[in-house]
């Protein structure tokens, strides 16, 4: 019998059973990709990771992310998450981590007070893309809201990355509190937009000030809401910095209130010559540890 240690961490909170869910094993050598599928969808978390040794000695680890259907090519609360847990093992370089990934390599920043590691913060590995935009109309009926709960005037709906991609929309912050996914809406609007290769993730978030709260739903892959997604938030740092003048910014953006997994995740975004990249961090919890037998 085979035995493969993980870790669970709370991701973007300082409280134990607030934030978003990870599972790591912190050593995924042996496992194929069917085993690290199947383990990922026995956690049933909204991502797991494992870790292997990188092609590049001078980078970190190579890490690979799954949902419970599929791999990811990047994703933010899995890279915040497993570089705690490492961190704690002291597998940090001065602070900073390199991830090989799919979507490229992703350098993490580890935060500390004192000798503890208290957290970390990620630079996504690609500058801002954006490729389609979907009616108001379908993003209303995929989230049970009023088309002109869908605000335009900043932008419409668009799918956009920074190393994966999402739908984002603006909501009226009074409406966002009520969005309900409809499965079947969601497979409607899959299936008749090509542009969305297959994949339809869908984050809402809603302005207030330099705040931003938000809630993300993608139930054909799995995950009915997410508490926290770094991916998309950092996505979105990146978008709205685009749509403005300024060099830079820095948001805070809060998620996972309606499902009292609360979650905060600090955001900042800057101008580059390849592009708008972005990055985001917060606080991290351990959880449990343990084996998994094969």
């Amino acid at each position: 019998m085979r035995k493969f240690a993980f870790e669970t961490v709370d991701v973007f909170t300082e409280t134990r059973f607030g934030g978003n869910q990870l599972a790591v094993f912190t050593d995924a050598r042996g496992l194929s990709d069917a085993e690290m599928q199947a383990l990922a969808a026995e956690m049933n978390y909204s991502e797991t990771t494992f870790v292997l040794p990188p092609e590049d000695p001078a980078n970190t680890a190579r890490v690979r992310i799954f949902t419970r259907t599929h791999e990811m090519p990047f994703a933010g609360h899995p890279n915040v998450g497993t570089a705690f847990v490492l961190a704690r093992h002291g597998r940090d370089s001065d602070g900073l981590l390199r991830f090989e990934e799919i979507a490229g390599l992703v350098e993490v920043r580890v935060a500390h007070d004192g000798d503890e590691v208290t957290g970390a913060t990620i630079a996504a590995p690609q500058p801002l893309t954006t490729s389609i935009e979907l009616p108001p109309e379908a993003i209303a009926a995929c989230s049970g809201l009023e088309p002109a709960d869908i605000l335009v005037k900043n932008h419409a709906p668009l799918r956009a990355s920074v190393g994966v991609f999402f739908v984002l929309a603006e909501v009226r912050l009074e409406a966002l509190g009520t969005a309900t996914p409809d499965l079947a809406q969601f497979r409607a609007v899959r299936d008749a937009t090509p542009g969305l290769e297959g994949r339809f993730s869908l984050f809402l978030y809603a302005r207030d000030g330099e705040a931003i709260r938000a809630r993300m739903f993608a139930p054909l892959g799995g995950t009915w809401e997410d508490p926290a997604t770094g991916s998309a938030s950092a996505t979105t740092a990146a978008l709205m910095l685009s749509l403005g003048g300024q060099e830079s910014g820095a948001w805070t953006l809060t998620q996972g209130i309606e499902m009292g997994r609360p979650s905060l995740l600090n955001l900042k975004a800057w101008r580059t010559a390849e592009g708008v990249r972005a990055s985001v961090g917060g606080s991290c919890v351990p959880v449990l540890r343990g084996e998994a037998l094969l």
